[in-house]
Parts: structure tokens; sequence; C-alpha cells
């Protein structure tokens, strides 16, 4: 465990002039700024406080409770419930015992303050009945720690004395309510419980003193397993630790892999986690008994399933070719174990059968991989591994750990409640779980495309030579749709080491890769006897042999998955369309087009689409129409630069301006299941060229 204690963030002065609901959202954004205290999605807040009711004008008591799926760290006001607490008291003559725990949920909107949205979680019974004003409830590591001991009840009498209480452990629910309420009524000294396997609970009247307390029992716990640590984590090492690029490395490689194997249905995204709290556990004498345990608080279990995949590979002997070749079975092993789980725990209401891959595979050496439907879900369930990593250390060193009894995992997995939660989540996107690599995604029409696909629930990796408009270019999107989905890499698409390096960044970053919007590019334009033969090999370079470069290396990623893809050349008119003055690049963009084909015949068997867009005059924000190309298109039309762009629209069939967007929008139709059925294909996107019209 750290040294390190939690500190006292509370500021007097910022508090002072806010409500009490205001203190309350205060006290939990600090409490949920800290993943010591609690994990992203975990614990909740409350506060009991007197309102106008809306209807009769009359002061009554209401319970503001961080509101169902929400996040105490990041939430705003919005996110509470609010529930009449006369209402919640009420519901004690409703209820008719465990049998009937999950109707107690649907009484719930009927105490709903002032018509509240926001819907109340199943920890709202215990809040309600805990006879102070304010209640903390959160998943510190190393209270978990002391809970997920086998004798967790003689562990936390002995750190707190009478202090705080202990309760075994019981599924999250009314019952669970009630007995903490019996806990706190008959106990008027206590500060707070620890509930076996699950977290802690503290209460005062007083907003400040409320979280004080969450701060001194969780440092308390801590420092009580620091000083009776003192033997190696873990049983110590088992196994050496590879060095770090050997790591992502190997990563680099298993991602893809194990991404295709469990991506038949739906694809995944993946998260790798080496940091040392990963790399002490994977690398332990302990691995192959506490992994199989799997994890004990209900919020971990949840995020990372009834149990992680040990993959079989030895860092001390490295061969990833055998570990690659195992990895089938051993996903289909875990498979069938899983849906014997299900068969031994299921009842007659319980929902079909999940997704029987793992979540977390855990590499001896190397570290952690996560797989989950999207990328912020794939770096949460790692957090929420790493947190039952810590919860294991610590129990282990001042006790034995213990995980939830199987059919307590089950019957949280596949409660009704949370089956109900499920449905209601929204359709996916259509590019949600799909991993795309754009090159020149600085520019305009790479941008661009990266935006779109962001859209609609893609992660991007950026590719550009150019460092400063990349960062530029990746600020910008992660800004708008989050640091998680898009990353960039400097990359030269003529160097076969960087196209290499690029590839295994994103399979590292994101998992594989599913599109390839092979964009980067330059423009020349010369008569053929002033075109020099470093002009003529610099646009071969980059607009062919670049283009091969990048599909060959998409190819590979694309077989080790076996899961299809899609590859979006983005050409040119010119590539169909003779232009003067320009016989370098329309060549290379002729070249462009035929690879096109002939990568679309050969991919074709396994589920591989090759297509083109062709554009034609994207001048807006497109670097290539900067500098020398302008002033040599410019020339050879005899017009200025402002009258270009005129000249190109006026030359159209439709007489409109082509946009990046507009390019974008042909590269997301070829990406997505809209042209499932189509490879070999040349969309042009040029506002009509007769030219160009493909026979």
């Amino acid at each position: 465990m750290t040294a390190n204690r939690l500190e006292n963030l509370w500021d007097d002065a910022r508090a002072a002039s806010m409500s009490e609901s205001e203190r309350l959202l205060y006290r939990s954004n600090l409490l949920g700024s800290d993943k010591r205290v609690t994990n992203y999605g975990g614990g909740n807040t409350s506060a009991k406080v007197m309102e106008t009711d809306p209807l009769t004008g009359e002061q009554v008591e209401v319970l503001w409770v961080k509101g169902s799926g929400g996040d105490i760290g990041s939430m705003e006001m919005d996110g509470f419930s609010t529930l009449y607490m006369d209402k919640l008291h009420a519901l004690k003559g409703k209820y008719r015992g465990l049998a009937h725990e999950d109707e107690m949920v649907a009484y719930l909107p009927h105490c709903t303050f002032a018509l509240n949205p926001r819907p109340a979680s199943i920890d709202t019974p215990l809040h309600a009945y805990v006879p102070k004003k304010h209640v903390d409830h959160v998943h510190s590591d190393a209270i978990i720690a002391i809970a997920a001991s086998v004798n967790s009840k003689d562990l936390t009498s002995e750190i707190f004395g009478d202090d705080i209480g202990w309760l075994p452990w019981k599924k999250p629910g009314y019952e669970l309510g009630l007995w903490l309420e019996k806990l706190a009524v008959e106990n008027p000294g206590m500060r707070g419980a620890v509930l076996e396997s699950h977290g802690l609970f503290t209460w005062a009247d007083d907003a400040k003193d409320c979280y004080l307390t969450t701060l001194e029992i969780i440092n308390t716990a801590a420092a009580w397993l620091e000083a009776r640590s003192t033997a190696p984590a873990f049983g110590g090492p088992a196994r050496p630790t590879l060095d770090a690029p050997e790591r992502r490395e190997v990563a680099a490689r298993l991602m893809p892999v194990i991404r295709g194997l469990i991506s038949k249905d739906r694809h995944k995204v993946g998260h790798f986690d080496d940091q040392p709290a990963v790399l002490e556990f994977v690398g332990s004498t302990m691995l192959q008994t506490l992994a199989p345990m799997g994890t004990s608080c209900p919020d971990h279990f949840l995020r990372t399933k009834i149990r992680p995949l040990v993959v079989d590979f030895d860092p001390a002997a490295p061969d990833l070719d055998t570990t690659l070749a195992a990895l089938p079975q051993a996903v289909a092993n875990y498979r069938n174990d899983y849906a014997a789980y299900y068969d031994r725990c299921k009842k007659p209401d319980s929902p079909a059968l999940r997704d029987p891959n793992a979540v977390v595979y855990l590499i001896p050496g190397v570290g952690m991989i996560t797989f989950a439907l999207d990328k912020p879900t794939a770096r949460v369930s790692a957090e929420f591994y790493v947190n039952a990593i810590n919860v294991m250390r610590g129990a282990s060193a001042v006790s034995t750990y213990q995980g939830l009894p199987e059919q307590e995992a089950f019957d949280i997995e596949y409660w009704l409640l949370e089956e109900a939660k499920l449905q209601r989540m929204p359709k996916p996107k259509s590019l949600a779980g799909r991993v795309a690599l754009v090159t020149g995604g600085a520019g305009g029409i790479g941008a661009a495309t990266a935006e779109r696909f962001l859209r609609e629930g893609a992660c991007v990796m950026l590719a550009d030579i150019d460092k400063g408009a990349l960062a530029t270019a990746h600020d910008g999107l992660a800004k708008g749709f989050g640091a998680d989905v898009v990353r960039a890499v400097q990359m030269n698409v003529t160097d076969e080491a960087q196209v290499a390096t690029a590839y295994a960044q994103t399979a590292v970053e994101f998992g594989g890769i599913d599109i390839l919007v092979s964009n980067a590019g330059i423009a020349s334009s010369a008569p053929v006897e002033e075109t020099t033969l470093a002009l003529w090999n610099r646009n071969m370079d980059i607009l062919s042999t670049g283009y091969f470069l990048v599909s060959r290396e998409a190819f590979r990623t694309f077989r080790a998955q076996d899961i299809g893809g899609s590859v979006i050349f983005v050409a040119s008119k010119n590539g169909l369309a003779a232009s003067p003055n320009a016989s370098a690049y329309c060549t290379a963009k002729a070249a462009e087009i035929h690879l096109a084909r002939c990568l679309a015949l050969e991919g074709a068997e396994g589920g591989i689409r090759v297509n083109v867009v062709n554009p034609d005059a994207v001048l807006r924000g497109s670097r290539i129409w900067e500098g020398e190309w302008l002033d040599q298109r410019a020339s050879t039309y005899g017009t200025d630069k402002g009258g270009l762009e005129e000249m190109y629209r006026q030359r159209s069939l439709l007489k409109r301006s082509v946009l990046p967007e507009d390019i974008a929008e042909g590269a997301y139709f070829f990406a997505s299941d809209l042209s499932a059925k189509s490879t070999g294909n040349i969309l042009n996107v040029d506002a009509g060229n007769v030219q160009a019209f493909t026979r």
C-alpha cells in the first residue's frame, strides 16, 4: 500500500456560501477525484435536506442521493436523485422480504421529489435509513482489502474498535438498507460500517464532518495495512518482467489476435496497462492462486467479470509464436468455463447467457489487457482490476483473500435489475467498437474524416508527418470527443519501419484496426520536360509506394484479427482524368486506384473491402493547396489564387465547391456497414467531371 495519505481538500471559504445540496456535490466531487477513495462510477453520497414542497409550499425532508449510473467525481447537480423522506419511510410497509427485493426498486419513482427524472439507485435505502444527515459510501482499496479478508469482522474490530461497525456480505438492496439502519440505530456512537466484500459507509450530521470521517477511516486502514505488510507482495516474484519496449512489442502482437477471437459477434476495443502494480501481480508467485478467485467488491466484479484469463507466456524464455498459436484454444476454454458457470448458477428467470469472453487478460512479465465495447469502458475495466489487485495485495498481506462466492457473483452479474439497466442502454453508433487509422490525419480531408468517424463512435489513430499540425489536430479532436478515443503518431508513409511502428502503436492503444484511410498526399505541377526525376520519384514514393506500405501493414493486422476490414484510398479525379502539367501526380494517382483494385481482389476472401474516394479541387483546409501547388495550378489555368476555387466550381457539372467534409462522408460510407457489400469501387466526389466518369 502507498505511504501517501489522503489529504483534506475541503475549502471552508468556498463551502460557506453553498446550500446544503451544493455542499453535497462539493463533497462528492472531492471524494471522487481520488481513485484511492473510489473508482469511476463507484460509490455514492447523500444528504437529507429541508426543501420547499412545490405543491404544498411546506418544508419537507428530501434525500439527495447520487442517481443510478453516475460518477461522484464528475457529476453535477442533475446527477442526484431527490426523494421524499416520509415516502421512503413508508416503503417499509411495502417490503415483503428477500424474495421480493427487486420490487422495492419499482416503488422508488413514487417517492420522487419535484418530478426529478434522475432514476434512483439500488443503494438508496442504505442512505435513506441511516439516521444521520450525510452519508458516504466508497470503495477504497484499503477498506476492501479488509472487507475481502476471511476474518474481516475481526480485522475491522481490531483496527477501529467500536467506532466502525461491520456487516456480513449481503447483495445490495432493500434488506441491506434495513440492516445498516439497525446497526446505526443500535450503536449511536458508530461513525460508519465496513460491509464484507463490499466497501465502506460513513455518516455524520454535517457535510464536512462526513467528508473528514471518510478520509480518516480510509487513512487509518491504509496505515494499519502498511505497518503489517512487511513480506514480499503476493509471495514475491516468480517470473521476470520484460523491459518497457519488449512489453509493448508483445502486447502489439497479442492484442489483435485476442481482439479477433472475441469480436466475431461485435467489435471490441482494447486497453493495455503495465503499471507497477500490474507487473508485480502478473509476475508473482500467487498469480495462479489469486487470479481464478476473481474480485470481491460488486463494482469490481461487474466491470471485470467472474475471473480473468491468464495467458500462457513465459517471460524467462519468451516464445511468442507458441503463445499466439495457443490463444484460440485458451479463449475457447474460457468461453466453455463461463458457459458452465452460467449453467451451474442460472435460475428459471435468469437473463440469457451474455458474452462469454473474458474482459481481463493477464500476461506474466508483460502486463494486463482489457477489452470492452468501447475504449472508455476498456480503460475503466482496467482501473477496476488494478483496484482488485491492490485489494488482493492488502488482504493477502494480513490475512487470506476471498472473492465473492460463485452464486453471489452470478446473482449480481445476472441480476434482473442489472439486465433492465443494460436493456435501457442506447443503440450503439454505426462505428462503435471500430478502430481507424487515418494517414494525412492533420490535413483538411484527414481531420474531417477522423471527426466523421469519431461522431459515429469509432476510435481514431491520426498519422501524419507534420508533428506540429498533428498535435493541433489531435488536441482539437480530443477536446471534442474525449482523450480516450483519439491518438496520434508521427509517421512518414514512405518509411517502412515507421509504418510498422504506427500499426504496433495502434494495436497497443486500441487493440487492432478495422479501417484504414490512406489519405497522405502531395501534389506537383510541371510540364513533362521540366519534371525532374526527383519530382517524379517523390510523387511515386508518397502516392504509390506509401499507399502500398500502409495497406500491406493493414492487411497483416486484418489477417491476424480475421474479422474483415475496410481500406479506403483517397485518390483523385486526376487518377481517371488526365490533367495538363501534372504527369507525375496523375500517374501516381492512377497507380493508387489500380493498387486498390488489386487489393480488393486479394482481400475479398477475408472480408477485407478496398474502395476509393476520388476528390477534386478540395481547396479549403487542405495543406496540399498551400504554397507551390496553389501557385502552379493558378498559373496553369491563367487565374489568380482567389479565382482558382471559383474556376474549379464553374468547371464542375454541378457548379459546387467540394469540401473536406464531403470527402469524409464518402470515406464514412465505405468504412461503415452501409457499404458492406461493396469492394473495388470508385466513388467520385468532385461535383461532376465527365472526364472522370468511370466506365
